[in-house]
This record gives C-alpha cells, sequence and structure tokens, in this order.
C-alpha cells in the first residue's frame, strides 16, 4: 500500500489515533499534514514525525468546527504540495454528562467538533480534490451500541456514519471514495480519562482494548488503491467487542 508522491491531512493528528495514523501514511511515503487546534502539539507530532523518516510533513493550526479554517487548512497543503490525495477526519471531543444536564454549548461544542469539521473537510475535498482522492472518517462503535453520559458523543458519532453514507453517494461520480471507521476501546487518553472507566461503571476487559496503530493500519487501508472497489463502507476496529452475544 504506497503513498509515494500523495498528499494525507490528518485532523486531530498531533495524537492518539491521529499521530499513528500519520505516522503509518508517512511511513508508506506519503506527504502528511497534521491540522490540529493545539499549535504546541502539532509542533512536537511533526519533530516526532520527521524523527522516524516521514519525508515531508506540515502542521497547519485548525478549529474544524470552524470553516473558515478548514478551508485555510485545505488550501495550505494544496499551496505546499500541488494536491490533496486523502483527508482522513479524526478530530473528536466527548463530554460526560446525563442529558437532563446538557447545556446548549456542550451540544454544539460536540457536534460541532466530532460532525460539522467532517462535514467542512468533506465539502473542501469535493471542491478541490481530484478524482482517485479518498476520505476516511473515525466514527466510533458508540455510533451503533452505547454507554451512559455520552449521548452527545454517540449522536454525533452517528451522524458521521450517515455523512459516509451520503458522501459515498455524491463522491463516486467525481471519483472521490468515503469510508468510516468504527473503533471500540483504544488505548489512548480519551479513553483513559472516560470517567465511566475510572469510576469503575464501564469495565474494558483489556483482551479488548486495542492500540492507535491497529486503527490507523485500516484507515491506511480504506485509503488505498487496495480498497479501490470500496466506498460507503463502516469497519469496525474493536477486536470483536460489539460481536459478542
Amino acid at each position: 500500500m504506497g503513498f509515494d508522491g500523495r498528499v494525507v491531512l490528518v485532523t486531530g493528528g498531533a495524537g492518539g489515533i491521529g499521530l499513528a495514523t500519520a505516522l503509518q501514511f508517512g511511513r508508506a511515503g506519503a506527504c502528511v499534514v497534521i491540522a490540529d487546534h493545539d499549535e504546541a502539539k502539532a509542533a512536537q507530532a511533526i519533530a516526532h514525525l520527521q524523527g522516524a523518516g516521514v519525508p515531508d510533513v506540515l502542521a497547519v493550526a485548525c478549529d474544524v468546527s470552524v470553516e473558515a479554517d478548514v478551508v485555510r487548512s485545505v488550501d495550505a497543503a494544496i499551496a505546499r504540495f500541488g494536491r490533496l490525495d486523502v483527508i482522513v477526519n479524526n478530530a473528536g471531543v466527548m463530554i460526560f454528562k446525563a442529558i437532563e444536564a446538557h447545556t446548549e454549548a456542550d451540544l454544539v461544542k460536540v457536534l460541532h467538533v466530532d460532525f460539522f469539521g467532517a462535514f467542512w473537510f468533506t465539502k473542501q475535498a469535493f471542491l478541490k480534490c481530484r478524482p482517485g482522492s479518498a476520505i476516511v472518517n473515525v466514527s466510533s462503535i458508540h455510533a451503533v451500541e452505547t454507554t451512559p453520559l455520552v449521548s452527545a458523543y454517540a449522536a454525533a458519532k452517528t451522524a458521521m456514519l450517515s455523512l459516509t453514507r451520503s458522501a459515498a453517494m455524491e463522491g463516486k461520480p467525481k471519483g472521490i471514495r468515503v469510508n468510516a471507521v468504527l473503533p471500540g476501546a483504544i488505548e489512548t487518553p480519551m479513553l483513559r480519562d472516560n470517567p465511566n472507566v475510572r469510576s469503575g461503571a464501564e469495565v474494558v476487559d483489556p483482551a479488548y482494548v486495542g492500540r492507535p496503530e491497529d486503527v490507523a493500519s485500516a484507515i491506511v487501508y480504506l485509503a488505498s488503491d487496495d480498497a479501490a472497489f470500496v466506498t460507503g463502507a463502516e469497519l469496525r476496529v474493536d477486536g470483536g467487542r460489539l460481536a459478542r452475544l
């Protein structure tokens, strides 16, 4: 699955699944753009990628919930590299509250980052990417089965799957494939900072906890020529967690 000469933009690429994904693309020969709201972490990610031998990297400050930031990020990637071939919509936030405790600001924050961000990047891809490009949306198994206190996150990740299906249909005449991965429990700060996990209300069997690299491998596959006939797919990467009776 070579990506020589191709350009990949990863949102939320400064850590966790995003950084692991950027690294795998870079090792496959891609030029990598890290789009992240945390400029200090993005700079650290760039240094990490360069140290790992990634051929060419660029960091852009981006609040994915702001369409103007998304436009600027895509334009910066194209200005630097002359093209943009893959967008990985990975940026996300999660809050833990009962439904009745949510404010409008809570709901807007989660939807704008987890769903609107993917929508704005898809729009830009359809406007500016060439045939043969690919979009991979990082949803969650919470879009299929969820737990208490994460209603906004689960709803946003479900909306992302609906967007994936719609974009796959509208992208096909443009030659742009759109797919989604649904990570399960992955060893990232988001998992360990989960108050349900910390309190023991949600017990995650270590046998069903994956690594960021496990999700990254699925993302790279879906963006590759090996998946040329795959679009509108929803690939679970959960170690079989949802398959249990």
